[in-house]
């Protein structure tokens, strides 16, 4: 009779296990098939990208060349779903050969679809670079914005090695390879003239591009590049930007100008991740952390600003 009983009681337990995993099973099952959905489009997508709408293009963070970035923003231009993008940016800027390329893939795309911006609570340096591009850019009145500039930041460690005792030779071509150096004990002859050469270069076709896209003489395009930043209602006084509102600011002036429908949806668009072989899994359990208010494969990327930056206070920003 015990017997009997513990038989029963192991056809149990071993009847919830496999009711646990069969459970698992089809839960992981559905997502990952509805992560396959939204990725390749099948029937409305997870987003309803299937049917036509207003793309909306995240620009957030620390600016850096992305190929996956621009290459997707061509993309939406071409898609003929896409009635319009609105670029949401929130950034302290980045590289400037990061805001170059962005800059140049959203002029592309406002060529052949109406492209606005909107800004959060940021968009200076290579971020006020990204709005310029679009044609249309509105701001809320304490936003900041502005910045409008070109650095170059080195530092020496002599003095630090000098403490511990290490020395770092050098043998070069010539006297400015690889100027200015960390570990130059005085500054070569003509290292920082030719550091101020680019960032000059650079800047100078900061300004030009400012003065371009927001109608101004060049002249006060300069004077307004001085690296001051501006609140958005500053801005708009400036010329620098177009209005004070939100996302609905930009979509009625896509309605009234453009002549896109108000009614359509606004979808969220963002490159997909084909990184690894594992991104449909972090595509699937991303889905489910959404689902269930968690963030299950989050996780961030180094970013590194290498050679001329166009960024508001780089040296507070926190580089994960």
């Amino acid at each position: 009779m015990s017997l009997d009983a513990d038989a029963l009681v192991d056809r149990r337990r071993t009847r919830r296990k496999l009711m646990v995993w069969r459970t698992l099973a089809f839960v992981l099952a559905a997502v990952a098939l509805v992560a396959l959905a939204g990725l390749y489009g099948f029937g409305d997508g997870l987003g309803g990208e299937a049917r036509p709408h207003i793309a909306r293009l995240a620009v957030g963070g620390v600016i850096t060349e992305d190929r996956d970035l621009t290459d997707f923003i061509d993309d939406l231009a071409e898609d003929d779903r896409v009635a319009a993008i609105i670029v949401a940016i929130d950034s302290p800027g980045g590289t400037t050969t990061g805001g170059e390329a962005l800059y140049e893939a959203l002029r592309e795309a406002a060529a052949k679809k109406p492209v606005a911006a909107t800004v959060g609570t940021l968009a200076a340096s290579a971020g006020y670079m990204a709005a310029i591009a679009t044609d249309h850019i509105v701001a809320k009145r304490t936003s900041i914005t502005g910045s409008i500039g070109v650095l170059f930041q080195y530092g020496n460690v002599v003095p630090l090695l000098d403490k511990i005792g290490v020395s770092v030779e050098t043998v070069k071509s010539s006297p400015l390879k690889a100027e200015p150096s960390p570990f130059s004990r005085a500054q070569v002859p003509g290292a920082r003239e030719q550091i101020e050469r680019l960032v000059d270069d650079t800047y100078q076709w900061f300004v030009d591009i400012v003065a371009e896209r927001r109608g101004i003489p060049r002249g006060e395009a300069l004077r307004l590049s001085d690296g001051s930043i501006y609140t958005g209602r500053q801005a708009l006084d400036l010329g620098l930007i177009d209005a004070i509102g939100d996302e609905e600011d930009a979509i009625a002036w896509l309605e009234t100008e453009r002549g896109v429908a108000a009614d359509l949806p606004v979808l969220d668009r963002a490159p997909r991740d084909d990184s690894g072989p594992f991104s449909l899994g972090a595509g699937a359990l991303s889905l489910l952390g959404r689902v269930v208010g968690l963030d299950l494969a989050g996780a961030s990327e180094a970013a590194a600003l290498d050679g001329l930056v166009s960024v508001w206070h780089p040296q507070l920003m926190e580089l994960q």
